[in-house]
């Protein structure tokens, strides 16, 4: 096997490399899968302790050896019994699921999300509650984020109704979320120059929602409270009127790709900025 480089009496090969990528991978997958529950504090717990079990090994550490060898020596009994809940949901993740989808797709890879925002535009279009939904796609917004109250939630119908009710004391302002995930509520967000659209006014909400994608790449979801109608803003372009079904094929096509990882991802998105 082909040699990188040798320390010592101790070589380095493409093959170790390999291995070493791959269990870096591997790990770094599982993480993402229980990311932001407690089995993750103890899953970086158990990394640790391998880790200086692994230096004590190397540095002939004896005594630290010994203790952590009473460790790791049940560490597959104690990764069962504690992470009872995570094995049994990725186990039938598997069996609903083709084998490695859930490591090769995005980080959460939610295909509903189309869905949600636009059965949440239809609701609040009906009762004609006001909205204004920035989603975020390849370039970080974190100025405007910052201009508003941190909500970082997974996205759903009855949240996005919720923050937009017209008594809740978020409503006013923007909604900025990225992939599926709502990062804050009534944000504030630039104000286009333009004034009418086709020959029509534009309201304070539509100018924002149109002024934000005039400065970033970001589709903005907007519901008039006047009327009750439904517009998408993209690239400094205003959609308006939009059927319910209109609403999810746009939002479909254009959100969801850009969630999708790994080198097709990233050459999809290569080939649309040329």
């Amino acid at each position: 096997m082909f040699e990188i480089f040798k320390i010592g009496f101790m070589s380095f090969t493409m093959l170790d490399l390999i291995d070493i990528a791959l269990v870096t991978f591997i790990i770094y997958k599982i993480y993402t899968i229980i990311k932001g529950t407690i089995a993750s504090q103890i899953f970086l717990g158990l990394i640790v302790v391998l880790l200086f079990s692994f230096i004590a090994q190397a540095g002939n550490l004896k005594a630290l050896g010994w203790l952590l060898k009473l460790v790791t020596d049940i560490w597959v009994i104690a990764f069962i019994i504690l992470f009872q809940p995570e094995i049994r949901r990725f186990l039938l993740l598997l069996g609903k699921k083709p084998f490695g989808s859930k490591f090769f797709r995005g980080e959460t890879a939610e295909d509903g999300v189309a869905d949600i925002l636009t059965q949440a535009a239809f609701e609040m279009s009906q009762h004609q509650h006001g909205a204004l939904i920035v989603i975020e796609r390849t370039v970080g917004i974190k100025s405007f984020i910052d201009t508003g109250e941190p909500i970082n939630a997974e996205v759903s119908t009855n949240l996005l109704r919720s923050i937009f009710f017209p008594r809740a004391p978020l409503h006013d302002g923007a909604v900025i979320m990225k992939n599926n995930i709502v990062l804050a509520a009534r944000c504030t967000l630039p104000l286009s120059q333009s004034t009418t659209f086709d020959k029509l006014p534009l309201g304070m909400r539509h100018r924002a929602g149109l002024g934000i994608t005039e400065q970033a790449d970001v589709i903005c979801l907007i519901v008039s409270e006047e009327t009750g109608s439904i517009s998408i803003a993209e690239d400094g372009k205003l959609y308006r009127g939009l059927a319910k079904e209109s609403v999810r094929k746009y939002l479909s096509k254009r959100i969801e790709p850009t969630q999708k990882k790994g080198v097709k991802g990233i050459f999809e998105l290569f080939n649309r900025a040329k």
